[in-house]
């Protein structure tokens, strides 16, 4: 196992810093980007489709909190994969999280633009990547100071969607069921919906960062995944009752046009900067787990070894941060956020399958990382064709790498 050379990350975030670093990384990317998509596959499915993706992230959550108590650097399942399985299935993981995240990243700036200036998205969504790059460059601390007040904002939008859909809107509870769906479209939802799940993967990257890691990372992942859900399963039932499932699927902005429709269209606006404010607490602590695995791969040479340096006043990977902004910000804007948000699903539930079975070597408690296993691989292969297609091929790209830097003995 590599050791870090030259400055250290420093040990200060604490269990309600991480649990909001965690929902930084998940509240808004469901709510406001994959819902949509969610009910067009499913329909009224969509709710199985978020116990299921629930159910799939839970196992993950368990397997990476055991996983990080144990091994707490930066780095995620690309550490536990390379300690637990080996080098290649490290690489794998830190490969596959690193594209498919950069993908969530471009997801999520993305959706800035749309809410705030959607004839300027790209051009919004390319400079809030900038200003966003430029904040984690100053300090993790700041970062998670930032991240609480983005989902205190965000919380208290989506409490009053859910008090005026389900209050004061003309809520027909038979909207809840009665679509027939096939079996894929369900599983289909529950991929996509996975991508809302998973920020929780933040904070077993962040370990090397963390006080006492292996006392508060096992309790920030379940707490933050458990309000995510709360909050997910709350405003997709008042939505779909308040919309149904198709006025639901073809919404581009579907929580503003379910406060519309009860009857406040003045509070549209509300909505639509708690959206872009959502998007873009996702986006900081995207960009932070992003480059902490980078910043890990760069110390083992799998990626240049120059991202591995560590700023000495900072205490920031300030090159792997320079790195994962310029190249977000370059396909923010040339990008389309749906098959970005298909491509990273595929390939971060690909990054949980390695987690799992890195947690199966553990020995007591294989019940939940088998489930695990065969869940994400499960939602991996009923993805759009194009994201399964995509994302094997630049998956496979990263294994040749791999291969090639054998050979060369690196």
């Amino acid at each position: 196992m590599s050791t870090p050379q030259g400055p250290e990350l420093q040990r200060r975030l604490g269990t309600f810093d991480t649990v909001s670093l965690g929902l930084g990384s998940m509240i808004g990317a469901g709510i406001f980007v994959a819902l949509a998509p969610a009910a067009a596959a499913a329909g009224t499915g969509l709710l199985i489709g978020l116990a299921i993706a629930a159910g799939v992230a839970y196992c993950n959550a368990m397997s990476s909190a055991r996983l990080a108590a144990r091994y707490p650097a930066s780095g995620g399942t690309y550490v536990y994969g390379r300690e637990r399985l080996g080098a290649f299935w490290g690489h794998t993981a830190g490969w596959s999280f690193v594209v498919g995240k950069t993908a969530s990243c471009a997801a999520m700036a993305l959706t800035v633009g749309y809410y705030v200036w959607p004839a300027y998205a790209h051009a919004v969504a390319v400079a809030s990547v900038v200003a966003l790059t430029a904040f984690g460059y100053a300090g993790i601390q700041r970062s998670a100071l930032l991240t609480r007040v983005i989902v205190a904002v965000v919380l208290a939008v989506l409490a009053m969607v859910v008090v005026i859909a389900l209050g004061f809107g003309a809520i027909d509870w038979s909207r809840l069921v009665g679509d027939e769906v096939p079996r894929r479209g369900v599983l289909q939802s529950a991929g996509l919906l996975f991508f809302a799940f998973a920020g929780y993967a933040r904070i077993a990257t962040l370990g090397e960062e963390v006080r006492d890691p292996a006392r508060t990372i096992p309790r920030a992942v379940p707490l933050a995944l458990g309000i995510a859900l709360v909050v997910y399963g709350l405003v997709a039932v008042a939505v779909l009752a308040e919309l149904g499932s198709a006025a639901l699927a073809a919404a581009d902005a579907p929580l503003a046009e379910a406060v519309r429709v009860a009857g406040f269209p003045g509070l549209v606006p509300v909505v639509s900067v708690g959206a872009a404010v959502g998007a873009l607490g996702a986006l900081l602590a995207l960009l932070l787990g992003v480059s902490r695995t980078t910043l890990a791969m760069a110390r083992d040479r799998h990626l240049p070894h120059a991202l591995a340096a560590v700023h000495p006043r900072h205490h920031t990977p300030h090159r792997a941060e320079l790195a994962v902004g310029i190249t977000v910000a370059l396909l923010a804007a040339v990008i389309d956020v749906r098959n970005a948000i298909g491509f990273s699903s595929f390939a971060v539930l690909l990054y949980y399958a390695i987690a799992n079975a890195s947690a199966l070597t553990l020995g007591a408690g294989r019940l939940l990382p088998a489930i695990g296993l065969a869940g994400c691989l499960t939602l991996a292969v009923t993805l759009p064709v194009t994201a399964v297609a995509t994302g094997t091929a630049v998956v496979l790209i990263g294994m040749v790498v791999y291969a090639a830097q054998g050979r060369r003995g690196i």
